[in-house]
């Protein structure tokens, strides 16, 4: 029997990429346009999350997938972190938070970083699921791709060859990717529900 998830996200880039790591039989409904923005001020990303996936279940009656993510600096102290999508203002663009960050790195040369993602799936009844995924990386000196949104074009991750996330495909970023490890334990768990 197939699942229904409606997602929490409007961002459109991020929702592309979930849809790409949804496994078999479990397909996303978008966000109704009547759900208000969520107030994120939770002091985790899984407590994030979580706020989210409870605003669509409360509007919409139905199972919730939300996720939060954020991108964890060492010389910066673990900032932006939680606040990673408003990291230079509530209404922020992803231009103004990149120019932000290499602002502020700008006379770093310890540059490691980690992106985090914590996915939250929660049903009416109460059941959830959380799981997590992490990405280790480090900050490029300057934007380099055109693909991806956020701080993709900053984002150089560990395991890849030097390049950073907007200059690799879609699946290949999704091999390495914080969003992409974490949706691949989240598929483990669904699938065994779907499969029920």
């Amino acid at each position: 029997m197939a699942l229904q998830l409606v997602c929490a996200s409007a961002n459109p880039g991020k929702v592309a990429e979930i849809e790409q790591l949804m496994p078999q039989g479990v397909s996303l409904l978008p966000r109704p346009t009547s759900v208000a923005d969520v107030v994120e001020d939770a002091s985790t990303l899984v407590g994030n999350a979580r706020l989210k996936a409870r605003a669509i279940v409360n509007a919409t009656g139905c199972p919730a997938l939300a996720d939060d993510t954020g991108l964890f600096v060492d010389a910066l102290d673990g900032l932006p972190g939680v606040r990673t999508a408003r990291y230079a203002g509530e209404k922020a663009t992803d231009a103004d938070n990149k120019a932000k960050l290499l602002a502020a790195l700008e006379n770093s040369t310890a540059r490691t970083c980690r992106f985090i993602t914590a996915v939250v799936v929660l049903w009416p009844n109460g059941d959830e699921v959380v799981v997590e995924g992490v990405c280790e990386g480090s900050i490029a000196l300057r934007e380099k791709g055109n693909s991806g949104f956020g701080f993709d074009a900053l984002f150089i991750p560990a395991a890849g060859n030097g390049r950073t996330f907007a200059e690799m495909q879609a699946e290949e970023k999704n091999a390495m990717s914080h969003r992409g490890k974490a949706f691949v334990e989240l598929a483990k768990v669904l699938t065994n529900r779907v499969g029920q």
